[in-house]
């Protein structure tokens, strides 16, 4: 029977699998550092006070790349190219979604509603991470291999989804609440096409390296449609609300180091 935990076994055991799982996960990461890293040099002056904010949410995407190379490292591989339509990263960005990358590419100082712009589409994006790596930690939080890497990924995309839900209503608090929450629906609605498309890249891809029937490989599209249904009737909305998290200040320290692995 088909399952995500039996799923995830069969690419996580097989080397080739492995390695386009890793650097699928480790690109995506690196670019959302980078882009971290850039808004934060960019912060309008009246908000200079979230640089070091943004400037920690860029150093956790960092070090989740560099988690995702040493799990390759450690089993001897190198990483892979990442196949253009697996790139959810770039096609958020290629289909508007977020600051696009030409803007943070110039000095120049963004404004308050580009900040607004990044966090509603961090607060979608992260919903995302926080999700799936929850059920990851799920399934895999004792596995020697790959146990402390989830756990720790999982803690650092759970305090980033604080850090949106509370910035974001101390903007809505200050008049931007219009403008956050269409925003956010724009950001929600985009991305759950993409990461439809994207997981059926991934799977094509998948399928291919690990030798799937094309029974098994239909069944799993029909899956991935059937959450894109669900998502686009309605399950969008739980990436657009907000509450005060119990995670407050989340990201008000300095990043934590990466867990070493032998």
């Amino acid at each position: 029977m088909l399952s995500a935990k039996s799923l995830f076994q069969e690419i996580l055991a097989n080397d080739e699998s492995f390695a386009l799982f890793c650097s699928i996960a480790a690109s995506g990461e690196s670019q959302g550092g980078w882009e971290n890293a850039r808004i934060a040099a960019l912060v309008p002056e009246s908000e200079r006070g979230l640089a070091p904010k943004i400037t920690r949410h860029g150093a956790d995407e960092d070090k989740h790349g560099r988690i995702f190379n040493a799990l390759m490292k450690k089993r001897g591989l190198d990483p892979v190219p990442v196949p253009p339509e697996t790139d959810y990263t770039m096609l958020l960005e290629k289909n508007g979604i977020g600051l696009a990358h030409e803007q943070l590419g110039r000095d120049e100082r963004l404004a308050v509603q580009d900040i607004v712009t990044y966090l509603s589409h961090s607060r979608v994006t992260e919903q995302r991470a926080s999700e799936q790596m929850d059920l990851l930690r799920k399934h895999f939080a004792d596995d020697p291999a790959i146990g402390r890497a989830v756990k720790q990924i999982s803690d650092d995309e759970d305090n980033h989804l604080a850090y949106c839900h509370e910035e974001l209503l101390r903007f809505a608090y200050a008049g931007h609440g219009r403008a956050i929450q269409r925003t956010l629906r724009e950001c929600a609605l985009a991305e759950i096409r993409i990461y439809r498309d994207v997981s059926l890249a991934v799977m094509a891809n998948m399928g291919r390296i690990l030798g799937w029937s094309k029974a098994k490989s239909a069944v799993l599209a029909a899956g991935i449609h059937a959450v894109y249904a669900y998502e686009r009737l309605g399950g969008w909305r739980r990436m657009v609300s907000l509450e005060m998290p119990e995670r407050r200040d989340a990201l008000g320290g300095p990043a934590t180091a990466a867990p070493e692995f032998a």
